[in-house]
């Protein structure tokens, strides 16, 4: 059965929630990165993922840690969930210490295929306002696979992207290595459990993949932890923030191409001049990218 003939009755409503765009959560990611905090009354891209967070009880979660049903969670067998990338733009930025209320939608739906069979993109865009006011705008793409035996997954596969034919390779670069090391913004990683915990607590992400080392070698067959996706786009807009000091980023559009793990050294890299940011391993690989406004 295609995947989309599990979603002929699915048609999730918008839903709005509340919360408060308290200082707590920003010092504490400010502390995990070793980062300077946020100054000012803005809090920055793509910091709002510190927020509005989704607790569960623990019986509604399933095997892998996520929840079993969701809003916006396709009705799909044995689903895995990845994230492809996303786009956000702010207004004016939303203030710390005030109330904000987000709106989130379902906008697309789309079915590819893979090279381990049938992917489903579903798109959700977020709206955050304050005081009535829109203050941002932020849309994510995840896609989804129902999860074929574990002898012939093939977890790490590299991700379609909305627009683009399934089958796009990974971007080479040939030139990579030594692009990353004369590059303006360079920041050198290795991520290790500590800090995927952290992240894992500070964004409510009970995956198992970025904590449990047995269930994500046995039962996804990753090689390692892997790196939260988010977590690569934080560290990517990272660089304009320490780098060009009271300027706001406006805008940050994001494509994760393929996973990271736990002890893999890898480099960040950005460019003030293009805009241009990438997440590279030491062979110069691509990992992720993004362009920050």
């Amino acid at each position: 059965m295609a995947l989309l003939d599990y979603l002929r009755d699915w048609h999730p409503n918008p839903v709005t929630s509340e919360d408060v765009i308290s200082p707590q959560p920003a010092a504490a990611l400010a502390a995990v990165l070793d980062a300077p905090p946020a100054a000012g009354e803005a809090l920055p891209l793509p910091w709002q993922w510190l927020y509005f967070l989704e607790w569960p009880p623990q019986a509604a979660l399933g095997l892998d840690g996520h929840p079993t049903r969701g809003h916006f969670l396709p009705p799909i067998p044995h689903r895995r969930r990845m994230i492809a990338g996303g786009r956000m733009r702010a207004r004016r930025g939303l203030e710390m210490g005030r109330p904000a209320v987000r709106t989130a939608e379902l906008t697309a739906v789309t079915p590819k295929e893979g090279r381990t069979g049938e992917l489903l993109f579903v798109t959700v865009r977020y709206e955050y306002r304050q005081g009535g006011e829109l203050r941002l705008v932020d849309e994510q793409d995840l896609v989804y696979r129902s999860d074929p035996p574990a002898e012939e997954a093939t977890p790490g596969e590299t991700l379609p992207q909305p627009g683009e034919p399934a089958s796009a390779p990974v971007p080479a670069l040939a030139d990579a290595g030594a692009g990353a090391a004369e590059a303006a913004w360079r920041l050198a990683v290795t991520v290790a459990p500590p800090l995927l915990f952290r992240f894992s607590a500070l964004t409510a992400n009970a995956h198992r993949i970025h904590y449990d080392q047995r269930y994500c070698t046995d039962v996804e067959r990753y090689p390692g932890l892997v790196v939260h996706g988010p977590l690569l786009a934080v560290l990517m807009a990272e660089l304009p923030r320490r780098h060009t000091l009271g300027r706001r980023i406006t805008g940050l559009t994001y494509r994760l191409r393929r996973p990271v793990f736990e002890g893999e050294p890898f480099v960040v890299t950005g460019s003030p001049e293009s805009g241009q940011l990438s997440v590279q391993d030491t062979s110069g690989r691509l990992r992720a990218e993004a362009h920050f406004t």
